[in-house]
């Protein structure tokens, strides 16, 4: 009798693991800031719904990724000059290794940015991460036992505000973009490795020569793939296999940090410095097309920071000012604009369970309806500050402060 029961509990567990999405890379599974699990809490505090948190040695705004029951997030050891990749457990917040990649001088960097602001990407074998050697960007390879596999230089990073250039898994390429401030007789670039061997497999050269903090995102447009990317005065479109650029589109603005993302066939930013756009664009066509594939566009609107999330037809985002405003994904009607906080925002925005989280830079989560309609559903205050951006898996949600890693759940 006992043993069935076991027996069933444990098919019941496996199943539901099964079905469970990791959150592998940065926003997410379509790296888009979209969950399809179900049941994440909609209420917690610095007590309250805490499966486990974590001190961790380093600081940084990497956020967590999670593949196979196991969190991966980096930081640097400032007083050491280290920068680290750190493995936790999922089940019990324990610690299982660390690896320092880097030992180089401090590079300078924005007060805003980070010396550890990339986040990891992993396949569910191999974890990846890219850090500054000053003036040289890494980009890491490591088995799930902290192994390191490969490692390559792209070329020379240089930019006012620091690095960070999360890297992006498509197939069986690690694509990191390298836009920069290139010195004279240098290039920016998006390049593309072999994730087994590090073997470079394509380079494209960027068109203006500044820096953007955005990782690329792959889409697929009328059957076939597109890697889209915001940065250096433009909005661009290439085959991810080869780096031939399909398409570009001139600004709307001079610099970029966030993430597009794709919604009902629409492509859809906010960006920028020194203006904030919102901007929806049809994702097609051929050479350039500013003229004839921008959908709509709201000039002064939207953030620069904080990447939005689209669910059910409509657009959320929150600015860097801690304004929220929802707006239709397909004419640019604005539903709602509000104010959230007096604080910050840094934390890109998700969308779980017909919800929208949105995280100051305090450590409050505010908690909406995914709806027409604005409706606070809860605010969750965790104690400590918070920069970047949480991770969502299998009910759990997994918070980077600015001293622990949270793990929150019911």
């Amino acid at each position: 009798m006992y043993s069935k029961a076991f027996a069933a509990l444990a098919l019941i567990c496996v199943t539901g693991l099964a079905t469970a999405e990791d959150w592998p890379g940065w926003r997410g599974p379509r790296a888009d800031g979209t969950v399809t699990d179900k049941g994440f809490s909609l209420k917690w505090s610095a007590t309250d719904n805490v499966k486990w948190k974590l001190e961790l040695p380093g600081t940084g705004h990497s956020s967590p990724v999670v593949s196979k029951g196991k969190v991966f997030v980096a930081g640097c050891v400032e007083a050491e000059k280290t920068r680290v990749l750190y493995c936790v457990d999922r089940v019990t917040g324990k610690l299982l290794w660390e690896k320092t990649s880097v030992v180089s001088d401090l590079e300078k960097k924005h007060g805003e940015n980070t010396y550890a602001s990339s986040t990891p990407a992993t396949d569910g074998e191999h974890v990846y991460i890219t850090f500054l050697d000053k003036p040289q960007m890494r980009v890491y390879c490591y088995d799930f036992d902290g192994k390191l596999l490969w490692s390559k230089n792209p070329g020379e990073f240089h930019s006012v505000h620091g690095f960070c250039s999360p890297p992006m898994l498509y197939k069986d390429l690690v694509i990191v973009n390298g836009d920069q401030d290139a010195p004279k007789g240098q290039s920016a670039y998006i390049v593309a490795f072999d994730k087994k061997t590090g073997e470079e497999k394509w380079r494209t050269d960027r068109p203006n020569k500044l820096r953007s903090y955005c990782p690329p995102v792959v889409v697929e447009v009328d059957g076939k793939k597109q890697l889209v990317m915001t940065g250096s005065k433009c909005v661009a479109s290439y085959d991810p296999d080869t780096g031939k650029q399909n398409w570009i589109i001139d600004g709307p603005t001079e610099q970029f940090v966030s993430s597009m993302v794709m919604h009902d066939g629409v492509l859809l930013l906010t960006a920028g410095f020194p203006v904030h756009w919102v901007m929806a664009i049809k994702p097609g066509g051929a050479g350039n097309v500013t003229k004839s594939h921008i959908l709509w566009s709201k000039k002064g609107d939207g953030g620069y920071v904080p990447s939005p999330v689209a669910h059910g037809g409509k657009l959320f985002l929150v600015d860097d000012a801690g304004v929220a405003s929802c707006w239709d994904v397909k004419t640019g009607k604005m539903f709602w604009k509000e104010r959230l906080s007096a604080k910050k925002h840094h934390a890109s925005a998700v969308a779980a369970d017909g919800r929208i989280y949105l995280t100051s830079d305090e450590g409050v989560t505010y908690v909406l309806k995914a709806g027409e309609e604005f409706e606070i559903l809860a605010k969750n205050p965790l104690g400590e500050p918070v920069f970047a951006s949480p991770a969502f898996s299998n009910g759990d949600i997994f918070i980077r402060g600015a001293k622990h890693l949270w793990c929150i759940g019911k």
